[in-house]
């Protein structure tokens, strides 16, 4: 029936839209105030919450953990026997260009060396253990905990979509086994308000690092000086590359780019390994692996209370509150192109498949980084401090052979990452906005396309204000209502599988019958 075709929510879109706009309009004209006022409340979270965070990260993962390996792990997220939507592949590559974006490439050749020079645990800064632990942490913030809060709302909102079969891709929706029909109301708009601002700031910041990164290395490959134009002309680009790929939607969009832009990181990872110094990169990779597995449990709740030093607030817990302000966004887009398969493929895919790609893109190129440090090729710390990030990244890729051809290969890289990002944000922000969306269904090409635009628009006040600190902050503050938000989600998942399957989990796979009542069925 018409009636129940997807259609444009406006009273979620206007107040929607109109916060992207806010947050643009007051990045350009009060930049000074917001980030005085940002910075004053996320020195208050990180220092009052801190052990919040952790303690709400490592509890994610070993949820996780049983969900996959407990009395749920085979219940399938569909109403039917039907294979996967997309292949491990397409899944996989979704996944990792949405999961980790613009990030992966600005920090990958650099946490190393920041860590190197203020090293974890009071380790002297530029000593061999800095070195080890410098990398190790790097891996450490980028795979097992972040890949778990991602993973776990994913599997509350797959539930919900594909085997409840509800036609609503919000947060608040899966929250309804728990707080009922309060969801229609003012709770479940207070809660995708939540859910909108978190992504808008974790959007924010992934322009920010994205787009002076992006604008250095086209002006480097071009051979021309960097100024507010290039900047201009990189988001002008870039609007048009994820704002077609959100039009043309999942299938014909974020898919071909992120399968496209998979290849293309495994070949570049690949080059800088076989050209670089590859027995000091795979023994650094394999120390710093045995030294995370061995250190996890520790490092996981290191909070450095009585000496401060400040790395735990300034790294683990900016990640963490990083990852938990994207997990929500994570959630409803992870959720969507998991039609088909069970809990236990779910959680484990997404966790392994995006550890694995971390844990290998940052091992490579943090290794090699410091190789250029170590043994004196390249002063990356001093460039680092004083260059920033952008420019130094520029430096290290030009140490490699064929160093243009590799410019314009990290290039095309760095643009495409940031493209799925922010397409799968717009996607996610399209369908918040959108009645009646059911799991086979996307949302309009203009709502989708508007998102992109706004998107955009958060760019260019971000350039003009440099404004990246300011959203930084921002995350991290909207990241403390989020455990609340986020752990409502996880109870809402049990209480709903307990309902609809109790203790009848023994066959190998499990749907819900399509019918109207409760009633399960084993498949």
């Amino acid at each position: 029936m018409a009636a129940d075709r997807p259609r444009l929510d406006l009273p979620v879109f206007i107040p929607a839209f109109a916060i992207a706009v806010i947050a643009a309009c007051f990045l350009v004209f009060r930049p000074e105030q917001a980030e005085a006022w940002a910075a004053h409340l996320m020195s208050l979270v990180t220092s009052q919450f801190g052990w919040l965070f952790v303690i709400f990260g490592f509890g994610t993962f070993v949820f996780a953990l049983w969900l996959a390996f407990g009395r749920f792990g085979q219940v399938k997220l569909s109403r039917t026997d039907e294979p996967p939507e997309y292949s491990e592949l397409s899944w996989a590559a979704m996944m990792f260009s949405a999961g980790i974006g613009i990030g992966l490439v600005s920090w990958s050749f650099v946490e190393p060396i920041y860590y190197l020079s203020t090293p974890p645990l009071h380790i002297e800064p530029h000593s061999a253990r800095a070195a080890e632990w410098g990398h190790m942490y790097t891996l450490f913030h980028w795979s097992f905990v972040p890949w778990a809060l991602y993973a776990v709302p994913s599997v509350a909102v797959a539930y919900v979509l594909h085997a409840r079969h509800r036609p609503l891709l919000r947060i608040s929706e899966v929250c309804r086994p728990v707080l009922g029909n309060r969801v229609d109301g003012w709770v479940g708009s207070v809660i995708d308000t939540l859910i909108i601002l978190g992504l808008i700031a974790g959007a924010g910041t992934s322009l920010g690092l994205g787009v002076p990164l992006v604008s250095a290395l086209t002006t480097s490959t071009l051979g021309i000086e960097e100024n507010l134009y290039t900047r201009l002309g990189v988001i002008g680009v870039w609007t048009v590359i994820f704002g077609v790929s959100a039009y043309k939607g999942l299938k014909a969009g974020i898919r071909i780019l992120s399968d496209i832009n998979i290849f293309l990181a495994i070949a570049l990872v690949l080059l800088v390994l076989f050209v670089g110094p590859t027995v000091f990169i795979l023994s650094l990779s394999a120390n710093s692996l045995g030294l995370m597995l061995d250190s996890f449990p520790r490092i996981s709740f290191w909070l450095d209370p009585v000496k401060d030093g400040g790395f735990p607030d300034a790294w683990t817990l900016f990640y963490w509150a990083w990852w938990i302000a994207y997990a929500p966004l994570m959630g409803l887009f992870f959720g969507r192109i998991s039609r088909g398969r069970t809990i236990r493929q779910t959680v484990l895919g997404i966790i392994c498949w995006g550890s694995l790609g971390c844990i290998a893109f940052l091992s490579i190129c943090g290794a090699y980084a410091l190789h250029l440090e170590l043994d004196g090729v390249l002063e990356v710390s001093r460039m680092l401090s004083e260059n920033g990030i952008p420019a130094t990244v520029v430096e290290i890729v030009k140490t490699l052979p064929f160093s243009q051809v590799l410019l314009a290969a990290f290039t095309v890289l760095s643009f495409v990452f940031l493209a799925t990002t922010l397409d799968s944000s717009a996607y996610v922000l399209a369908s918040i906005s959108t009645k009646n969306l059911y799991g086979e269904d996307e949302p309009g090409k203009r709502n989708r396309l508007a998102w992109a635009f706004a998107l955009a628009m958060i760019a260019v006040g971000l350039l003009f204000a440099s404004g990246l600190q300011t959203v930084k902050s921002l995350t991290i503050i909207l990241a403390l209502p989020l455990t609340a938000v986020l752990f409502v989600v996880f109870r809402s998942l049990t209480r709903a599988l307990g309902e609809d399957f109790g203790k009848r989990v023994r066959k190998p796979a499990l749907v819900i019958a399509p019918t109207n009542n409760a009633s399960n069925k084993e498949s």
